[in-house]
C-alpha cells in the first residue's frame, strides 16, 4: 500500500522563535504543480508582532561595537557554510538546476562576509569633519534609522535575500522581512541559521505569505523607520511610496537584477539606511584670521 508523503509545514521567525501563524493559514508551495511543503501564510497581527520584537532588539544591536557586528555577521557565514548542502537540495527542490543552486548558495556566503567586513570601515567612510566659520568642531557621523520593512526579491530564493537582510544588519538596524511568495524554502531556513548563530533575538525577523495582503501595513506601520522594495511592479510602488508618508519612512526601491552581479557588493547598500548626525563642539579659536579647528 502506498503511503502518503507528510509535507513540511515551514513556520516564521519572530523575536528568534518560530511560531506558526496567528491566522492559522497556509498556501501549498508548489513545483511543476507538484506540492513540495506547505507555507505560513501571515497576518497583519504577525507583522505587528515581528515589529514588536524588531524595535525592542534595535537599541542593543545598534550600540553594539561595529567590530562585535562583523564578528557575528562572520559567525552567520561560518553556520550558513555547514549547512550549504542542505541550501543547495532546498533551491533545487524549488526548480533551479542545481550548478546556480550551488553558486548561489556559495556566493550567499561570501556575500554575508563581504558585509561583515564593512561592518567597522562603513562610518568612517562616510563621516566628515566640515569646515564653518567660528570657534566649533563640526563634524557628521551616519547613526542606523531604526527598524526596516523589506520584500524580499521574488525571483532570488536565498542570495537576494541575503543581501537585503546582511546590508541592513551591518548598519546596526533591525528588520522585518517578507520572504519570496514563491521561493520561499530558503528563508526558513535561512532563519534557522540565524538562530542558531550568534544573532539577538528580534534583529532579523522573517514571514512568509503574499505581498498583496501585506504591502499597506508594511508601509503604514508607524513604527517602521524605513522600507525597502525589491521589485518592478509600478503599482506596489507607487501604493507603498504613499503610504509612507504618514511618518516620513524612507522608501528604497532596489534594482532587482541578478544578484550574482558583484554591483550587489555595495557599500551605498548600508548607506540607503542611515541618518547623518551632526554635531557642533565649541573650541578655542587657533588661527589669528578665519576659521579654524
Amino acid at each position: 500500500m502506498s503511503r502518503i508523503e507528510v509535507l513540511k509545514t515551514y513556520k516564521i521567525f519572530i523575536g528568534g522563535k518560530f511560531p506558526r501563524t496567528e491566522s492559522g493559514r497556509f498556501y501549498p508551495l508548489k513545483n511543476n504543480n507538484k506540492i513540495i511543503a506547505n507555507m505560513c501564510l501571515s497576518s497583519v497581527k504577525d507583522f505587528r508582532n515581528a515589529v514588536v520584537a524588531a524595535r525592542s532588539a534595535q537599541g542593543g544591536w545598534a550600540t553594539k561595537t561595529a567590530y562585535n557586528r562583523s564578528q557575528i555577521l562572520y559567525r552567520i557565514a561560518e553556520v550558513l557554510e555547514g549547512r550549504k548542502a542542505q541550501f543547495i537540495e532546498e533551491l533545487e527542490t524549488q526548480g533551479i538546476v542545481k550548478s546556480k543552486a550551488t553558486q548561489e548558495v556559495e556566493l550567499s556566503i561570501d556575500r554575508l562576509i563581504y558585509y561583515a567586513g564593512w561592518c567597522d570601515k562603513y562610518i568612517q567612510m562616510h563621516s566628515t569633519v566640515n569646515p564653518v566659520s567660528g570657534s566649533y568642531f563640526n563634524f557628521s557621523v551616519p547613526e542606523p534609522m531604526g527598524v526596516v520593512a523589506v520584500f524580499a526579491p521574488e525571483d532570488s530564493g536565498l542570495l537576494g535575500l541575503v543581501t537585503q537582510i546582511c546590508s541592513i544588519i551591518a548598519g546596526g538596524n533591525t528588520c522585518v522581512v517578507l520572504a519570496s511568495e514563491h521561493l520561499p524554502l530558503c528563508a526558513i531556513s535561512f532563519s534557522e541559521v540565524l538562530a542558531t548563530s550568534d544573532v539577538p533575538n528580534g534583529v532579523v525577523n522573517i514571514l512568509t505569505g503574499k505581498i498583496a495582503e501585506l504591502s499597506a501595513v508594511f508601509a503604514s506601520h508607524m513604527n517602521v523607520n524605513a522600507l525597502l522594495y525589491c521589485g518592478s511592479d509600478s503599482n506596489i510602488i507607487k501604493s507603498i511610496q504613499v503610504l509612507a508618508i504618514d511618518n516620513i519612512k524612507r522608501v528604497i526601491v532596489r534594482d532587482n537584477s541578478d544578484y550574482i552581479d558583484e554591483k550587489h557588493e555595495n557599500l551605498h547598500y548600508i548607506y540607503d539606511f542611515q541618518e547623518t548626525k551632526t554635531t557642533w563642539h565649541p573650541i578655542e579659536q587657533i588661527g589669528g584670521a578665519g576659521s579654524g579647528y
